[in-house]
Parts: C-alpha cells; sequence; structure tokens
C-alpha cells in the first residue's frame, strides 16, 4: 500500500466545563430545546448571550451548527464557539477547532487540538497524532504519534484501530515500543491536567482554551486516505445536541458501582485504559471480560478526577499480571501491570 497524505478532524466529546453558574435563561433554553421548540430555546440563549453566558453562547452555536431554531449558518456557529472558548468552555473551544480545521485553518485550530489531547480527549488525541506522524504543523515524532493513536484506540475511537495498523507499516518496531511505553506517561498527565481543570472550575477559576503557537512545520511521511477523515470523525463526535452536551454541565455523572470483592487476594493489577465517559470503559470491558487471562480477576473502576481508570485486580505478582498483559496485547489490546 502506497503512502497517502492523510487529514483528520477533530470533534467535542467532553460536557462542558463553565467558570459560572448557568443563568436562568440558559436552563430554559435547554428545557425548551428538549421539547422541541428550538425558536424559544434560541431566544432564550439569545437573552443569556447578551449577558455575557459561555454556556448560552455555546448552545446557541450548536443551534446555528445544526440550523434548528435559525438558519444553518457555520461562520455565526465558529464565533460563537469562539467566545464561549475565550471564556474557558472546553467544549466549545473543541467544536471552534473542528470548525477552523474544516476550513482549512489547521494552525489556528491546533493550540485547542493539543490542549483538547492534553486532557485526554481521544478526537483530539488521534488527530494530533496524525499530525506527528506527518509532521504536519507538529515535528515528525513517530512514537508519540503511535502512544497518541493507541490511547484513542483504548477509549473506543473507531478509526483509531485501522489507523494504527497502517501505521505497522512505517514505524520500526522498537519505536513503536517506545510510543507503548509513552502512552502510560501521557496518560497519566491527562489524569493530572483534567483533573487539575475540573478543580479549577470548582473553585471559579477559568480555564485557559488553549494558546500556545503552532510549532514550525516539519514535512515527513504520511499515511491512510484522506477521503473519509472527516466524516469518520463525524461519526464519533457523540451527541450534538444542547440538551445533552454543553447545557446539562450541572447534571453530575453519577459514580460508578463499587467493584465486587477480588476473586483474588493478590495486590497486582492491570489498568486496560482510562475513560472520560464510563460507557467506553464499559463496552471495552465487554470485549475483555471473558478472555481466559481475566477470569477470576475483578473489575475495577478507579476514579481519578473525572476519569475512569479501568483495572482487573488480584494479580498475585507483577510478573502474574504482566504475563497477563502480554497475552491481552498479543489479541490488540493496551494494558499496563501496576502494583494495588
Amino acid at each position: 500500500m502506497g503512502r497517502k497524505t492523510m487529514i483528520a478532524a477533530i470533534a467535542a466529546a467532553y460536557g462542558a466545563i463553565l467558570s459560572a453558574p448557568a443563568q436562568a435563561d440558559t436552563k430554559a433554553g435547554v428545557d425548551a430545546w428538549t421539547r422541541g421548540d428550538f425558536p424559544t430555546a434560541v431566544r432564550e440563549w439569545q437573552a443569556s448571550v447578551a449577558k455575557g453566558d459561555a454556556d448560552a453562547m455555546f448552545n446557541l452555536g450548536q443551534a446555528y451548527k445544526l440550523g434548528k431554531g435559525v438558519p444553518q449558518d457555520l461562520a455565526k456557529a465558529e464565533e460563537l464557539f469562539g467566545r464561549a472558548a475565550a471564556l474557558g468552555h472546553l467544549q466549545a473551544s473543541d467544536n471552534y477547532a473542528l470548525l477552523l480545521f474544516q476550513r482549512g485553518e489547521k494552525a489556528r485550530a491546533l493550540p485547542f487540538i493539543r490542549a483538547a489531547a492534553d486532557r485526554g480527549d481521544p478526537r483530539a488525541q488521534y488527530l494530533l497524532g496524525i499530525a506527528h506522524f506527518n509532521g504536519d504543523l507538529v515535528p515528525k515524532d513517530w512514537p508519540r504519534a503511535y502512544a497518541l493513536l493507541s490511547l484513542a484506540r483504548q477509549q473506543g475511537l473507531p478509526q483509531a484501530g485501522p489507523a494504527l495498523q497502517q501505521m505497522d507499516e512505517y514505524i520500526p518496531l522498537a519505536e513503536r515500543q517506545q510510543g507503548v511505553a509513552m502512552a502510560g506517561e501521557l496518560q497519566a498527565q491527562a489524569d493530572a491536567t483534567r483533573a487539575r481543570q475540573m478543580a479549577s472550575v470548582d473553585l471559579g477559576t477559568q480555564v485557559p482554551a488553549g494558546a500556545a503557537p503552532a510549532p514550525v512545520p516539519v514535512k515527513g511521511p504520511t499515511v491512510v486516505s484522506a477521503s473519509t477523515a472527516v466524516s469518520a470523525a463525524g461519526r464519533v463526535a457523540g451527541n450534538d445536541s444542547p440538551a445533552t452536551a454543553g447545557a446539562d454541565y450541572t447534571r453530575r455523572t453519577p459514580p460508578p458501582a463499587p467493584a465486587s470483592a477480588p476473586a483474588a487476594t493478590g495486590k497486582w493489577r492491570i489498568q486496560l485504559g482510562a475513560f472520560s465517559q464510563l460507557s467506553n470503559a464499559d463496552a471495552l470491558w465487554n470485549r475483555v471480560r471473558s478472555r481466559p487471562e481475566l477470569t477470576g480477576h475483578p473489575r475495577l473502576n478507579v476514579k481519578a478526577g473525572a476519569v475512569t481508570k479501568l483495572q482487573a485486580g488480584g494479580f498475585a505478582s507483577q510478573a502474574a499480571a504482566q504475563a497477563a498483559c502480554a497475552k491481552l496485547k498479543s489479541a490488540g489490546f493496551e494494558c499496563v501491570a501496576i502494583s494495588g
């Protein structure tokens, strides 16, 4: 297979995080949107936008993006997302990056993409990983590219798997191994970044949306087809409705059910991934739970800020955990042995 240019797009997946309480008009708009009364929702949000409410800016931007309650206007949506992003609205910054990227403003989008990847967003990890593979606006760095794509695949991003398979054709084994090791470090950094940003919100301080300058472009080999990248990203963008996205940021996600008592008593565990959405952890566990190397080893949900680490516990030794991990890796799953 020849080397082709890969162009990817980022789409938002986070629930919105704001630095100020929602206004009543914003909540009324959400209620109207939920019952399908889009014009009323738009009027309510317009009133809140005039008062400087970032959540209302995000939601009104969604309305313009989708063409519900107002004529579709991507330029207006981009303006509103940009204003909300400047106020620290993380999901708005992700949407802003997507619209910038889609119209060819990749350099302007890159700081927002990097910021989203730094807090563990799989679409951003995917896009930044492809950029590092290609040397597109960032230095060519194949181990980092492999690490970022591995993390995106762990979170269930469909296009990450095929991209990794194609990278396997070009990236030497030693660099892929470096990437697997780097993935654990990047995940730990993402956990810390997201926890810090969540704490900033709880304290009422502003969360920067990303403002680092883009590096000088470094050209390198390219891989994968460009023709389906944007549509593939769109298919995994998550819910695009204000009724279940930015406007419901005050509805706290219920904590995961307590883990059952371990069937084994060992202190070693294997970590299968870290997820901002518990449903993604559920999906991965359903894929691996019946594998023989996990028989008798209970699932553990370990909270780290807003992220859930999916682990299997009860391994008697580091060697036992590493052996199980090696078998899982040979079957295409990422994991790392850790001490409980």
